[in-house]
C-alpha cells in the first residue's frame, strides 16, 4: 500500500475529490494554508495499492493545472519608517504538491 498526500488549491479540490471518488478512490480531505500567499489549500490523503499510484497522479495532474494570479505584496517604503505599501505581483498558483509514502499497515475498521 501507498499513501498519496496531495496538496492542491482550494478551488481545484472539489472537482478532484469528485473524480477520485467516481473512480473508487477513498479520499480524506484536510484544510490547510499555504505559506507564501497564505491562501487556502486542501490536503488530500489517498490510500492506494502500489499499482494504482500512477493512475491517481495522472488524475491529479489533469485536474490541478497551474495558472498565474496577481496578488499584492507589501513593500517597505522610504516615505516613513515601518510603512508598507502593497504592490501587485504576478505569481504562479495551482498545480499540486504530491508525496507518495510507503504504508506499513492499513486497516479499515
Amino acid at each position: 500500500m501507498k499513501l498519496i498526500i496531495a496538496i492542491v488549491q482550494d478551488e481545484d479540490a472539489p472537482n478532484l475529490i469528485d473524480v477520485l471518488m467516481k473512480n473508487n478512490y477513498g479520499v480524506t480531505k484536510l484544510a490547510s494554508t499555504g505559506g507564501f500567499l497564505k491562501s487556502g489549500n486542501t490536503t488530500l490523503l489517498i490510500g492506494v495499492e502500489k499499482e494504482k499510484v500512477d493512475e491517481v497522479i495522472k488524475i491529479i495532474e489533469e485536474l490541478c493545472q497551474s495558472r498565474k494570479q496577481v496578488t499584492t505584496s507589501p513593500s517597505l517604503t522610504t516615505l516613513s519608517p515601518g510603512v508598507y505599501v502593497p504592490y501587485p505581483v504576478e505569481v504562479q498558483v495551482g498545480g499540486a504538491t504530491i508525496f507518495v509514502v510507503d504504508v506499513d499497515c492499513f486497516e479499515k475498521v
